[in-house]
């Protein structure tokens, strides 16, 4: 007669977490398990067991830590991106300035991510006031207005006796008037008349009288070609465009005497003599492409920033005689300009030091000055202009990209 076949546990090599599992376990579960296990054995599915269970409890231990995970590092809530943004103090702030009569809502302030520039806090300000930002080294126009949600081009129209609409004309520690959407400022004149005015910035006069960082109103504005604003007064037109000044259109000629905002003493004497250019070009500078500002009309910006280091050479990108040999009082630093006989002449801005002076005659490739930072300049760089008469032409056409 076949003797009865012997039940066994599972051997503590089969499966550590199982054994560790018994040894903590009461009695009556120990003898529950032995029962269980004898019937699983019997029927020849242990192996099975053994694999299912290690399965499901490898998938529970998964599962316990990613869920441990999430609660850990994704504690935070997500945030409707159509929902109002809270500032620093948990505060909702405004996308939009409130609607007032006669000007549609315009944007606020806002800044970008990316930029640089760090803007002041705006919560400590009115919504119509302007923001005083002090320029540190390395900022641009572009990078102001990035950070404060403008068009680069609101910085010059804001800012239009610190500016004279020249963007190279910042420098570090200079402070400017930030408003708080795009615009015009205006210093009133004694005698304009507010239609007028308007017309020229493209908008209404209640669009002006109607912003309230002018502190107007229809009722106080009298006569509207003869209107109550104090002589100096700085207005706003929210909205508002209008062309560039232009103070550097005027250039001498080797054989008469030009007057402009841009020039100082370093005039020279008209004259007849000199070599003529060939209409081709060189580069002005060792160092081949922009470092700063490109040719950018749309800024008022004429020219391009050339890069190199301090005393670089700066050779005349054609022949030609030294008309202008001196300091700029327009932020151009030291300045050389040369005529080449042919229409054309050429400016070099912010020298450290001049090479060749008035009436030098010069042939292409000469050093005339060495690279600087003279005048308004963040760092040392050749701001080179090509002109033909009073039009300002591409240098890239020229000179290359």
């Amino acid at each position: 007669m076949e003797e009865p076949r012997k039940t066994e546990r599972p051997n503590e090599n089969d499966d550590a977490f199982l054994n560790g599992i018994l040894r903590e376990s009461p009695p009556q579960l120990i003898k529950w398990w032995d029962k269980f296990w004898a019937q699983i054995n019997k029927i020849g599915l242990n192996d099975i067991a053994m694999r299912v269970g290690s399965a499901l409890a490898t998938i529970g231990l998964v599962g316990l830590v990613i869920w441990a995970m999430k609660g850990f590092f994704v504690g935070g809530e997500m945030v409707d991106p159509g929902t109002q943004a809270l500032d620093p103090d948990g505060e909702e702030a405004s996308a939009l300035l409130p609607e007032y009569e006669g000007v549609a809502p315009v944007t606020g302030l806002s800044r970008s991510a990316d930029s640089n520039t760090t803007a002041p806090a705006a919560e400590a300000q009115s919504r119509y006031d302007f923001i005083i930002y002090e320029v540190q080294e390395g900022d641009s126009i572009w990078e102001i207005a990035q950070s404060f949600g403008l068009a680069p081009e609101t910085i010059l129209w804001a800012n239009p006796n610190k500016l004279r609409d020249n963007p190279a004309a910042i420098y570090p520690g200079q402070t400017l008037d930030i408003p708080p959407v795009d615009g015009v400022v205006q210093y009133w004149i004694e005698g304009d008349g507010l239609t007028a005015v308007s017309t020229f910035f493209d908008l209404t006069p209640e669009d002006i009288i109607n912003w309230p960082g002018n502190n107007l109103s229809m009722e106080t504005i009298g006569n509207l070609a003869l209107p109550n604003i104090e002589p100096g007064a700085r207005i706003f037109a929210p909205g508002g465009s209008r062309p560039f000044q232009d103070w550097t259109t005027l250039l001498f000629t080797r054989d008469e005497t030009a007057e402009s905002q841009i020039w100082g003493e370093g005039k020279c004497a008209p004259t007849n003599l000199g070599p003529i250019g060939s209409g081709s070009y060189i580069w002005p500078t060792i160092q081949h492409g922009v470092i700063g500002y490109d040719f950018t009309p749309e800024v008022n910006h004429w020219g391009v920033d050339l890069g190199g280091g301090k005393d670089s050479p700066i050779y005349v990108v054609d022949h030609g005689v030294v008309v202008y040999a001196g300091w700029s009082d327009w932020g151009y630093g030291n300045v050389i300009a040369v005529d080449h006989g042919n229409g054309m002449q050429t400016i070099y801005a912010h020298l450290n030091s001049f090479a060749i002076g008035c009436g030098d005659f010069t042939y292409q490739g000469d050093v005339i000055g060495y690279m600087g930072s003279t005048g308004n300049s963040s760092g040392p760089h050749l701001h080179f202009e090509i002109r033909s008469g009073s039009s300002r032409l591409n240098p890239h056409k020229y000179i290359g990209n």
